[in-house]
């Protein structure tokens, strides 16, 4: 059995994640979605909110569970787990560059795999910081993000 770990902080959780998710799910036999938390970000969500977005969001999808990675390295909850990969969605160029390095520590540390996924078209100019701020001065977001979640955000506004 083949088990990949998608991490994010998922704050909020968008359809450009959901891709990436649906199409790991297709290439794995079991996918992980590693809710994190980075001390130094200031969150819109407590974890707690964001593990509820992204379990509602990604509940139908097979294979697929929700766990909060809690402290530590991604490559030790991989190891913890026994994914075999970690699974990235790139935007652009600049994503690469700021993932390859991570991705030869990971291999170093634990031997896990990353594997790249490019972000759908759709979706490539698309982060959770952009959508946030576009949301809070009144700009159209619909098409980027769940139902469940664009409910969420409006109700959390700044």
């Amino acid at each position: 059995m083949r088990r990949a770990v998608c991490p994010g902080s998922f704050d909020p959780i968008h359809n450009g994640h959901v891709e990436i998710i649906a199409r790991a799910s297709n290439l794995f036999d079991e996918v992980i979605v590693a809710v994190s938390t980075n001390y130094a970000k200031k969150y819109r969500f407590e974890s707690e909110e964001r593990l509820e977005m992204v379990r509602e969001t990604i509940g139908g999808l097979r294979g697929v569970t929700v766990e909060p990675m809690g402290d530590g390295l991604l490559a030790g909850f991989c190891k913890l787990h026994g994914a075999d990969a970690i699974v990235k969605g790139l935007r652009s160029t600049v994503d690469y560059q700021y993932e390859t390095p991570m991705a030869a520590m990971n291999r170093h540390l634990t031997g896990v795999e990353t594997v790249f996924l490019a972000a759908d078209n759709r979706y490539s100019h698309l982060s959770s910081s952009l959508l946030k701020e576009v949301q809070s001065l009144g700009g159209d977001v619909v098409d980027y993000l769940p139902r469940t979640v664009l409910k969420r955000l409006k109700r959390s506004a700044p």
